[in-house]
């Protein structure tokens, strides 16, 4: 299904900032007179420390308390945001980015320094970020010595020319570093501030930011509010004067506020999108995402025996049924998946891996047959623990993969659920058998995907590590097309096993019909608070 054809005109429009402040109007649309934008939460945030923050919500609140060198439009373009742009050296190898004259929240003026500190931030051992490997992957120069703790952070191929330029070194030519300055780890802070309040300085009313909004209220478990910035450079054209973030765990419940009016935008529970597309066909959308959904296996030191033979690993993955998941329990337009980088991605081509070509009928005989191979049937059943985060999809996804894996293999599987803080924190400390994940794009290329699987992944929890695969994924940068090399990847990962893909996001979700301004065409989905404004109905 063509999403696009689902699409309000005004929303599938680029933003246009001509408000007409007597009339009150917006590409012909009279504003509403109360802006006040209010969504869902799936979960809590972890961390409103953009060097420490590794989850996508907490990313949507990075973007509007914080803004980093470059933005994205509602296409997803790269365009200006504490830069006004950037010069490239004839060998591609360094970046100077001219900064725009703006301000902190608190007044003081953005320079160039607060890069240069939120850079050596991210990398420093110190600050412990799991983010830490995001700038080795731009290639800043010395970023991986940094890391390693062999050389201090001021050796990080970054500086501070004056107040207004900042200049960045990287170690090899890189075709999309620029927008991978959209990602908020990269995102300045204010060492004052840091310092002065340590870990606290991210509390509302200690946090300086140089977004278009600030941190107004916080209450654990249940709202997030940012407000208007009046200090932020564009704030003339910012429309929306708060932005309520409600946090609802509860997929049935988050729907039932969206339609008694609480909330202006929601996601879809599974299953219910052909229902709602019919009653409210002005307010459901389904449009690709770059996001995957996996489950990992725990290879690692603390994984269970069973999960080291990776027939044992093969077979769990070829015994989900995709098809069951995507068409009869998710019904919003996912995608199989068989591989991790999202089909989507700009120019990627999908590779082509055996078992996707497979009928679910000779997977399944194809898992039986390496299940028993392994040791594993009747006489001695597999027992495993599956950890998902709380969610009712999440949930019937799991009860689905248990009753495959039951009935195809005579697995026992326990459903083990957590909150997000507990279940992402067991992920990284190894405290899992298998454990459900997604991945979203950091940027719009494959190896936002590709690398999260190296040897030097901050993010790589399941204990894979391939020196071919490093060597791929490493060489991939200096290449001019490198898909020869993302194939090759794909093939690695699709042999070892180490998570079980099983599909590719679409966003699908409620939006009001007087809410104006959400990127449905940005895979990315990276949307702000300032880029989106509320019509008269």
């Amino acid at each position: 299904m063509n999403s696009k054809l689902l699409l309000p005109i005004a929303l599938g429009a680029s933003l246009m900032f001509s408000i007409s402040v007597e009339a009150k109007m917006m590409n012909g649309e009279k504003l509403a007179k109360e802006q006040v934008f209010t969504y869902r939460l799936l979960d809590d945030i972890k961390s409103f420390d953009p060097q420490i923050n590794t989850a996508v919500q907490g990313a949507e609140l990075m973007r509007d308390l914080f803004e980093g060198l470059m933005n994205e439009d509602i296409k997803g373009k790269l365009i200006p945001g504490a830069a006004t742009g950037f010069t490239l050296s004839d060998d591609k190898l360094t970046y100077t980015f001219t900064l725009r004259d703006a301000k902190w929240s608190n007044g003081e003026a953005v320079t160039a320094k607060d890069f240069v500190y939120a850079w050596r931030r991210l990398v420093d051992p110190k600050t412990a970020s799991e983010y830490a490997w995001y700038m080795e992957l731009m290639g800043v120069k010395n970023a991986s010595k940094v890391v390693k703790g062999e050389v201090t952070p001021d050796q990080l191929g970054v500086r501070a020319v004056d107040d207004k330029t900042f200049e960045v070194t990287i170690d090899n030519a890189l075709p999309y570093f620029a927008s991978m300055t959209v990602h908020g780890s990269t995102f300045p802070v204010l060492q004052s501030v840091v310092e002065k309040h340590g870990t606290d300085w991210t509390k509302p009313g200690n946090m300086v930011g140089n977004g278009a909004y600030v941190l107004t209220d916080y209450r654990p478990g249940e709202k997030v509010v940012r407000e208007r910035n009046p200090l932020y450079w564009d704030n003339e054209n910012t429309i929306v004067d708060k932005t309520v973030a409600l946090i609802i765990n509860d997929d049935n419940q988050a729907l039932t506020r969206y339609l008694a009016g609480e909330v202006d935008k929601t996601e879809i529970p599974a299953g219910q999108y052909p229902r709602l597309l019919k009653q409210y066909p002005k307010q459901a959308y389904s449009y690709p995402r770059s996001c995957s959904y996996i489950y990992w296996f725990n290879i690692g030191e603390k994984g269970p025996k069973s999960l080291k033979d990776v027939r044992v690993r093969k077979a769990l993955s070829y015994a989900i049924n995709r098809e069951i998941i995507t068409d009869r329990i998710l019904q919003g337009g996912q995608y199989q998946s068989f591989n991790f980088a999202h089909q989507k991605t700009a120019g990627f081509q999908l590779p082509k891996i055996d078992y996707a070509g497979w009928t679910q009928k000779e997977r399944d005989a194809k898992a039986v047959a390496l299940l028993a191979e392994a040791g594993y049937g009747p006489d001695n059943p597999l027992s495993l623990t599956l950890n998902y985060n709380t969610s009712e999809t999440h949930k019937k996804i799991a009860i689905g993969v248990s009753q495959f894996w039951k009935k195809t293999l005579g697995v026992k599987l326990t459903l083990a659920n957590n909150e997000w803080k507990i279940h992402t924190t067991k992920q990284q400390n190894g405290d899992y058998e298998v454990s459900r994940y997604a991945w979203c794009g950091d940027y719009n290329e494959a190896s936002t995907y590709l690398d999260l699987l190296t040897s030097y992944s901050g993010h790589n929890v399941s204990g894979y590590s391939s020196k071919e695969y490093d060597r791929l994924m490493v060489e991939s940068k200096t290449m001019k097309n490198p898909n020869a090399n993302y194939a090759k990847a794909e093939a690695l990962l699709a042999e070892a096993m180490p998570f079980a893909p099983i599909y590719q996001y679409t966003g699908v979700i409620m939006l009001k019909t007087n809410l104006r301004g959400w990127p449905v065409d940005n895979l990315m989905q990276n949307w702000y608070s300032r880029a989106l404004y509320l019509v008269e109905e």
